[in-house]
């Protein structure tokens, strides 16, 4: 087991204790009585949304606000959901949402969607459009997300901000972006990688110089939060299904992603004393005797992990709150830009 753990209030990094926006700050990270710490991504999701909810406050009704525009194609419980929380989230925030539903997948074409896209594209009121995933298969997914404007692909699933999020920019002459803060940042990033570091920043572990290992390559997760980690110098490594020795692999690692979508895949035994391990995974496994049958678990063993690890998030509770609040924030980044150069423009 590691060491005794500090106070709650001295482990807290010095800008989460101080915070005006955080003033339930001992909410943000939950002790146990072993040794690892969870990461309380309700809370800190809570904190961010209040910090976006702080900055548009000033706002009166004649000024513009961040929008948010949603397109749903189907009847899917699950994303019905998504899209309802994303709508509440907006309207709490401050924000406005536009919701476009298609329920009739039977009648729906690309056409339809792309001409809705357009439409959006061009709007001056949205900042933001989100395609919640899946599309029906007739659909072509990468069609629909592609006609989506870069700068209002809020996602950040289209290919030029890939693109630009896989640029190191460390020829000479290049400029350098401050990935210390995201709100800098010209461009989009996917929400949950991006929400990953958000938790890892705000419990103030170091990702410099750290070894860091994340499980799993997929578009979506693995391979965006790989790059995030490497703009902030930690020295990365991703293991996959053909990864020899695996187990040895993850060991070293100071910091762990786990996004491969296998329930308990990652035991006790396979982290390092202290780590920081970051669960992305949501997996049903069966629970007989409880009311819905199952229960949602990571891609790591909790209860072993907590046992070795530093921090860690608790699945759910965890990754999954900061998606939504790194969306809400990506719309208010483009509707920031968008509202600066109107102003510089006004003053030229």
């Amino acid at each position: 087991s590691s060491p005794s753990s500090p106070s709650l209030s001295s482990s807290l990094p010095h800008s989460i204790r101080n915070s005006h926006h955080n003033h339930r700050t001992t909410t943000l990270l939950t002790m146990s009585s072993s040794t690892g710490k969870d990461i309380d991504g309700k809370s800190i999701a809570a904190a961010v949304r209040a910090e976006l909810t702080e900055k548009l406050s000033t706002l009166t009704s004649n000024d513009s606000r961040p929008g948010l525009a949603v397109m749903l194609v189907g009847v899917r419980k699950d994303s019905q959901t998504y899209v309802r929380m994303k709508q509440r989230a907006c309207a709490d925030c401050g924000m406005q949402s536009f919701l476009q539903k298609y329920e009739d997948v039977d009648s729906v074409t690309e056409e339809m969607l792309l001409a809705k896209i357009g439409e959006w594209n061009d709007d001056p009121k949205v900042h933001g459009i989100l395609v919640q995933l899946p599309l029906p298969p007739k659909i072509d997914e990468a069609k629909i997300l592609e006609a989506v404007r870069p700068e209002k692909d809020v996602d950040g699933l289209h290919p030029d901000n890939t693109a630009r999020l896989f640029n190191t920019a460390t020829h000479a002459g290049n400029a350098k972006l401050n990935w210390k803060d995201f709100t800098s940042i010209p461009f989009h990033i996917p929400c949950t990688p991006q929400g990953c570091i958000e938790l890892i920043d705000r419990i103030g572990v170091e990702m410099e110089g750290a070894n860091a290992v994340v499980i799993g390559r997929s578009n979506l997760v693995g391979l965006p939060v790989a790059m995030l980690l490497c703009h902030r110098n930690a020295t990365v490594t991703i293991v996959h299904s053909r990864t020899k020795n695996i187990e040895e692999v993850v060991k070293r690692a100071d910091i762990v992603v786990a996004a491969v979508g296998r329930a308990h895949m990652v035991p006790e035994s396979w982290l390092k004393v202290g780590c920081t391990v970051i669960d992305v995974g949501i997996n049903s496994v069966d629970a007989p005797g409880t009311k819905r049958g199952y229960r949602l678990v990571g891609d790591v063993d909790y209860e072993g992990a907590k046992e070795v690890a530093g921090w860690i998030t608790p699945v759910p509770g965890g990754v999954g709150p900061m998606t939504i609040a790194m969306l809400l924030r990506n719309t208010w980044n483009s509707w920031r830009r968008v509202t600066t150069v109107a102003a510089d423009a006004a003053k030229e």
